[in-house]
């Protein structure tokens, strides 16, 4: 199987794009109540077509099943749908990240023990922790980096 192409993200992607993010932070963010992942999905929808660097990386059935929002390899979201996860595709939006930019820095949520374990198995270290995510709501975020 070859690896699927990271494309850039077109404004007809961010209807597809903000369900799966929706999808895997239902999977993935169990520490979410339904009215946080409602507030976030606010914030999600609007703040994608603000991304100037924003790619996607299509599924087997040619739509979108995950995407990496980054500027200046500060990556602010990446997400792959939950029926495709352990297929790579994370790992190649990361790659495709990387190739341009030698040092990568995200925040993870600390209670989201599967984003903390994919990013430790490709090498991001802790940096620090802040005790509030950025909208100041009580949900710590590990800084992390790599490079």
């Amino acid at each position: 199987m070859t690896s699927p192409a990271v494309r850039p993200a077109t404004p007809d992607d961010h209807p597809a794009l903000v369900q799966v993010w929706r999808r895997a932070v239902e999977a993935t963010h169990d520490f979410l109540s339904p009215a946080d992942v409602d507030f976030y999905e606010r914030a999600v929808t609007s703040y994608l077509p603000r991304m100037a660097d924003l790619r996607v990386v299509d599924g087997p059935d040619g739509r979108p099943a995950g995407f990496v929002a980054q500027d200046d390899g500060e990556i602010h979201m990446l997400f792959v749908d939950p029926a495709v996860h352990g297929r790579g595709l994370g790992t190649r939006l990361l790659d495709a990240v990387a190739a341009d930019q030698p040092v990568l820095r995200l925040d993870v949520n600390e209670q989201n023990e599967s984003g903390r374990r994919f990013y430790a198995a490709r090498g991001f270290t802790q940096v620090g922790r802040s005790p509030l995510d950025g909208e100041g709501r009580p949900f710590p975020l590990l800084h992390l980096r790599r490079g």
